[in-house]
């Protein structure tokens, strides 16, 4: 057993935080709107993943500098700093969902009745002050991190896996209809998005270094990639599947408007506490990837610019104060107008899909240099999986940005339907 945990390292963290409290309430409405359909979708996004966070972490063993600065030494500081303002836009979204996720974790415990916008503000700036003031006293970050993830998903993976089995074990109440709505394509691609998160995987490079891997541990670095991603594809196919197994086909379905709404796909198991529990659960993921997430920013940003990359240098450390600022700023903005925290989170998880081409091109572009031989080259199956990775982004941009704009600017003759949907 200790081996068997031994055998994870930087990968379980950029797990942990795309495992966050977006992703399981994505997940849950894939489950739920898509079906057993949405499972293939994971897997495929898993695969993916698990080939763009081990060429990531082979670029971070064989090169003998960051990405960052490789990219700048080969193409020039321009693209290097477009590369760290892409990210940290991403990571900026998707902290404001982790922000809504936190908001939406507490306020089921408090009663049904909604906090006023006074009280969720105060909570949001009260939380990221304390990960602020964390963030100049912890010392060794990183394996304070590293350990914590290990913790944080087993936790996850066995409480949803109880729960799964006693679903399924249990006959339905209902009888599946065939739905006659038209399912909406932002939850899918928010799912995508997460699971197969260039994002993520990027930053992997980053980690390698911190965790003072070289090219003797290159092979630890495949090991890594392939057991904690896989762990990520597999709770995401529990909670999938968990989702699908509640609510799909359900002849009067729950708008999962809510996070009340998603925690009871944990009733079958825990009773009448699964709104507590699956609060809990939400809280701890957005706590875990608070800090993690708002790293990956702060960190890229500041070695784009040429300011260090390490999580001991002052300017990563303040640039990640300024994501944990935007995405408190942007989380109050959205919740202050009426509408499903659900939806909102959907949102920022879609959009960070739009990133994800350059990502993936800095990636590819910086393992298929010609001074990497020998035992530096990385193998070609790896390589062509993160070019699938790429087309695969390219084609999910088009879509999510289409999906959004359409969201955000629906036509007039069905402009109250559209508001209906995103109130539940």
């Amino acid at each position: 057993m200790n081996k068997f945990f031994k055998s994870f390292g930087p990968a379980i963290i950029v797990a942990a935080v795309v495992l966050g409290p977006g992703s399981i309430l994505t997940s849950s409405k894939v489950g739920a709107t898509f079906g057993i359909i949405g499972l293939f979708v994971v897997i495929a996004a898993a695969i993916l993943m698990i080939a763009m966070v081990a060429l990531s972490a082979r670029l971070g063993a064989v090169y003998d500098n960051s990405l960052c600065d490789e990219l700048t030494s080969r193409l020039g500081r321009p693209v290097s700093v477009f590369i760290g303002l892409t990210l940290f836009t991403l990571v900026a979204f998707f902290q404001s969902s982790n922000n809504i996720a936190l908001v939406g974790g507490i306020e089921p415990m408090l009663g049904d009745e909604p906090l006023s916008l006074a009280a969720r503000s105060g909570i949001l700036i009260v939380v990221n002050l304390l990960i602020i003031a964390s963030l100049y006293l912890l010392r060794n970050i990183y394996s304070s991190i590293e350990n914590f993830m290990k913790l944080l998903m087993g936790m996850m993976t066995l409480a949803f896996l109880a729960n799964f089995i006693v679903i399924f074990l249990k006959p339905r109440d209902f009888v599946a209809v065939a739905s006659t709505e038209t399912r909406d394509l932002l939850p899918l691609l928010g799912m995508i998005g997460t699971t197969f998160s260039v994002g993520g995987a990027f930053y992997q490079a980053y980690l390698v270094k911190e965790k003072g891997w070289g090219l003797g541990d290159v092979r630890k670095g495949v090991v890594d990639s392939v057991v904690s991603i896989s762990m990520l594809g597999l709770v995401t196919c529990i909670i999938l599947l968990t989702s699908w197994r509640v609510f799909y086909g359900n002849p009067e379905p729950v708008k999962l408007a809510s996070v009340g709404d998603v925690a009871r796909q944990l009733e079958p198991f825990f009773g009448s506490a699964a709104k507590i529990i699956f609060c809990t659960g939400i809280l701890a993921g957005a706590l875990s990837s608070f800090l993690v997430n708002a790293l990956i920013g702060g960190t890229v940003m500041s070695d784009s610019i040429g300011k260090g990359a390490k999580l001991g240098d002052r300017w990563p450390l303040h640039l990640t104060v300024v994501a944990l600022l935007i995405g408190m700023v942007v989380a109050i903005a959205s919740l202050a107008r009426e509408g499903s925290t659900v939806h909102l989170i959907t949102l920022a998880q879609a959009l960070t899909v739009l990133g994800i081409p350059a990502l993936a091109l800095a990636l590819i572009y910086l393992g298929t240099r010609k001074e990497l031989t020998g035992e530096r080259k990385v193998p070609r199956i790896i390589i062509a999986l993160a070019i699938i990775g790429f087309c695969v982004s390219c084609v999910l941009a088009c879509l999510t940005a289409k999906k959004v704009y359409q969201k955000l600017n629906p036509p007039a003759q069905t402009t109250a339907v559209a508001t209906t949907g995103f109130k539940g």
